[in-house]
């Protein structure tokens, strides 16, 4: 049985097994209450739905979803080292329900390049100056011309 922590927000983690098993997906809601001494969790459904089917994915798609898995967590890891998904892995991510599909683009290496170049700007101290409000920025940036 999996161990939940509860956080200094007082937030859990939901363990993966949970949220496959139970179907959850981002924006459900979940009612918890105390009952014998233990915290019970109930989904709610809003309206209606239909349990989402797991995709059937082919031997190739399976060993591409297992890479865009392990680049995916490096990413997460650390984005100045990891390398972006290829196009296929991204598919099937977003197929099997790793990421969303509407965010592809962010995981492709095209991507990760561009964001690996802003974190090394940040690290080295290469940002722009903040700005309390748009205006302030316009007038900056007119100044510069």
């Amino acid at each position: 049985m999996p161990l939940v922590k509860i956080g200094p927000k007082r937030q859990v983690t939901i363990p993966k097994e949970v949220i496959a098993s139970l179907q959850l997906a981002i924006g459900d809601v979940l009612e918890m209450r105390a009952e014998n001494g233990k915290g019970i969790l109930i989904l709610k459904r809003v309206v209606a739905r239909k349990p989402r089917p797991r995709p059937t994915l082919t031997t190739r798609e399976k060993i591409l979803l297992a890479s865009a898995k392990k680049k995916i967590a490096a990413i997460n890891r650390d984005i100045r080292k990891a390398k972006g998904l290829t196009d296929a892995e991204t598919k099937v991510a977003a197929k099997a329900g790793l990421i969303d599909p509407d965010q592809r683009w962010w995981w492709t290496e095209e991507w990760q390049k561009g964001e690996r170049r802003a974190q090394r700007d940040i690290d080295e101290g290469r940002v722009s100056k903040t700005y309390d409000n748009v205006d302030e920025a316009l007038r900056e940036l007119k100044g510069a011309i």
